[in-house]
């Protein structure tokens, strides 16, 4: 992969293109964006032959090897169907909402970094990475808000309502998680975070490398996250948006042909945006195991994990995107109560209270980084004992005020004539 992308700075060259020019960043961003665009019936056929599996079905398996062209066949006779517009509509924003959702997905995978060669990977290595990503993958509920506004359709209109609550439920907790791993390297850029992850495991162990999700506050963050991700992408449990049994299709029901296939390429290609985001912030980046080669005195497999460096960030993004599927086929839909209590009173203060604790173990541990395993880390889990006995007293308080509520009870009459009122009590239940 190294090779490759050598060949490619050394043809920019060659060919005039600067790196920064007009052409060089044109010639940058599709090497980004045509993948994602080929990759996406990949997914779709991976989810479709997995939930296969999981569910003890055959799964599409006639058309093609394995039944790979289904899902380019099924694109076709998208792109090929009567496209129907409904009358009564916004044209402007109708026929712009699909535009809309799918391009956050595009926008936040130029800042990924997939591997260690920074001529042309990331496409943009923004000073404030993570808050690009979530000012970005903001925007993809305006899409989804919009189209619902603009079919005017009832239906449509309450999956739009529902995906705006979601968003702003769960945006809060994603962004409180992404704030403690800033306050814990010291940068937004995701290019820092990964070298930050070449580091000494708790900057004590050695050979082994300090992936944040093998540190106590990393692994909370990134569970956080990737809650927060899966709803953000109104994928199960999360896909009350669109619940079809409640909404019809929620806020693509009147949407066909073309532009659904659009929406429907947002969705598959934001999954897998968000899993490479999880992979370069939690999980060590485009390094396929957390060791230190060159200390453990193999320095040909540090090569060979620079070479590759490409396949194996594809190559873990491809399992947590496999996580997203696993998870829809496990899972029930949530209650709307649920999903909203979930956000509000179990992710954001658990990260709320996960970004203090980083906090103080930042704060007590020196600067140099001496005595990172003493005092920091004994505050750090300290406070994190007192937070967990917060969050259960408030529990508790909220649960009280619930139970103080008063308790009707409806007592049928109509028969019951000459009944006691314990028999009636009875016969009603």
């Amino acid at each position: 992969m190294s090779k490759i992308l050598d060949f490619l700075k050394y043809w920019l060259s060659y060919q005039g293109l600067s790196e920064h020019g007009i052409w060089g960043a044109t010639a940058r961003v599709l090497i980004l964006v045509v993948p994602i665009l080929l990759l996406v019936p990949g997914l779709i056929w991976w989810e479709r032959r997995l939930l296969s599996w999981m569910q003890d079905r055959i799964g599409p398996n006639r058309v093609g090897p394995k039944g790979l062209l289904q899902t380019i066949c099924d694109g076709v006779k998208l792109f090929m169907k009567e496209d129907i517009t409904p009358a009564a509509i916004d044209r402007l924003v109708y026929f712009t909402a699909p535009a809309v959702a799918l391009f956050p997905a595009f926008a936040l995978g130029g800042t990924l970094p997939w591997g260690p060669n920074t001529a042309l990977t990331p496409i943009a290595d923004v000073n404030i990475g993570v808050l690009y990503v979530l000012a970005v993958s903001s925007l993809g509920v305006y899409g989804i808000v919009l189209a619902g506004y603009a079919s005017n359709n009832k239906y449509s209109l309450m999956g739009g309502l529902r995906s705006s609550a979601q968003l702003i439920s769960y945006e809060l907790a994603m962004g409180m998680s992404l704030a403690a791993i800033v306050l814990a390297t010291g940068s937004l850029r995701m290019t820092d975070m990964v070298k930050y992850q070449e580091t000494l495991l708790w900057g004590v162990v050695p050979k082994v490398q300090n992936w944040l999700i093998l540190t106590p506050f990393g692994f909370i963050a990134a569970m956080i996250f990737a809650i927060c991700a899966i709803a953000e992408t109104n994928r199960a449990p999360f896909d009350l948006p669109e619940a079809e049994n409640e909404l019809i299709a929620g806020y693509h029901t009147e949407y066909s042909s073309m532009k659904f296939a659009v929406f429907f390429m947002g969705e598959y290609a934001a999954m897998f945006v968000f899993s490479a985001i999880f992979v370069a912030v939690f999980c060590g980046g485009y390094h396929a195991l957390p060791f230190d080669w060159s200390a453990l005195g193999l320095g040909q497999v540090q090569q060979l994990n620079e070479s590759l460096a490409g396949i194996v960030f594809l190559g873990k993004v491809s399992f947590f995107f496999s996580c997203f599927i696993w998870i829809r086929a496990t899972l029930p839909r949530l209650r709307y109560d649920q999903l909203m209590a979930l956000g509000w009173r179990s992710l954001l203060p658990f990260a709320v209270a996960n970004f203090m604790l980083v906090g103080l173990w930042v704060v007590v541990t020196d600067p140099g980084g001496a005595n990172r395993f003493g005092l920091g880390w004994a505050a750090y889990f300290g406070g994190l004992f007192v937070a967990f006995l917060i969050y259960l007293m408030v529990r508790k308080l909220s649960s009280e005020r619930f139970e103080t509520l008063e308790v009707r009870k409806v007592v049928l009459t109509s028969g019951l004539e000459g009944t006691s009122v314990r028999e009636k009590e009875i016969a009603a239940v």
